[in-house]
């Protein structure tokens, strides 16, 4: 990674203010762990009153509205909404192919998952946010805003080039972690064994799965011509090929093709895809792109 995109802050301290306005919106009702501010169909304890029902023998007495009872010689319990805590989990793809770009598509997703966790930990919400493959071991599971910088230690520790399959990597990170809820899969989808295996699975876990797509200006429409020797970073596959403006459409072509199938694929199963591309500020993609598209309000 280059000294210029190392020198990049994941989160300004002006991105940071727009962030604890932000709420990431689950698609699914899920039943937290803890209290949060999150509203549940599950009645509670709470500020905000929900319905009355029938006095029961055994309920709470400090419960009863004794108002209503003076008016209708009858018991009545006030109910109120429970609020529950939510699981943010934003898994960022460590390969190799990651390492490319300015800024790096690897540290747009650092700073993609930053902003991600940030708005969970404003929330209550219990976040993790973690890298697939080896060092999604060590990542924390944080709560309150108070994890932060303990968050943001984690993502700076993190390099490119754990080059484990999307497959493996969500196998992994599935068995060790049980909880559902809002997952972000924020990767290139650049695997040679395919991406399907691995959304299936979140789909299967029934978390409300989300992709960000991260993609270089340069993989859009590549600046090189002539002949060159192509080099997989990943595996070290090589050819010979020489770029012209026929072999260029025909990229672009193909490209496009593979994007198209991407979006058909989650549509089909519910996955929301989100494609970004690695010159769009953060600040616009976090305040304006992902809210148009309903991951945040």
């Amino acid at each position: 990674m280059s000294a210029t995109t190392e020198s990049i802050p994941l989160l300004s301290p002006d991105l940071l203010a727009k962030l604890e306005r932000l709420e990431l919106v689950s698609r699914k009702v899920f039943r937290g762990r803890m209290k949060g501010e999150r509203r549940s169909k599950r009645k509670g304890q709470s500020v905000e009153f929900a319905d009355f029902r029938n006095y029961v023998a055994g309920d709470d007495l400090r419960l009863i509205d004794w108002n209503l009872y003076a008016r209708l010689d009858q018991l009545f319990l006030k109910l109120f909404q429970e609020e529950e805590d939510l699981h943010v989990y934003a898994l960022i793809d460590c390969s190799e192919s990651m390492n490319f770009g300015t800024p790096t598509k690897f540290h747009v997703a650092k700073q993609m998952a930053a902003a991600l966790g940030y708005i969970g930990l404003c929330r209550a919400d219990r976040v993790g946010v973690q890298a697939l493959g080896d060092q999604g071991r060590r990542a924390p599971v944080l709560r309150g805003r108070s994890g932060l910088w303990k968050m943001l230690q984690y993502l700076e520790s993190l390099d490119s080039g754990d080059n484990v399959s999307l497959h493996d990597a969500v196998k992994d990170f599935s068995l060790r972690n049980s909880g559902t809820g809002v997952v972000v899969l924020i990767t290139d989808l650049m695997d040679k064994s395919g991406y399907e295996a691995a959304l299936r699975m979140l789909v299967g876990r029934r978390m409300d799965v989300y992709v960000m797509h991260i993609l270089s200006p340069e993989e859009i429409d590549p600046p090189i011509r002539g002949d060159r020797r192509l080099i997989d970073c990943e595996d070290g596959d090589e050819t010979e090929i020489t770029i012209n403006n026929y072999v260029l459409e025909r990229y672009k072509l193909t490209l496009q093709s593979f994007l198209s199938s991407v979006k058909s694929f989650c549509s089909r199963r519910s996955i929301a895809y989100l494609p970004v591309r690695t010159d769009q500020p953060v600040d616009d993609v976090m305040t304006r792109y992902l809210r148009k598209r309903g991951v945040v309000r």
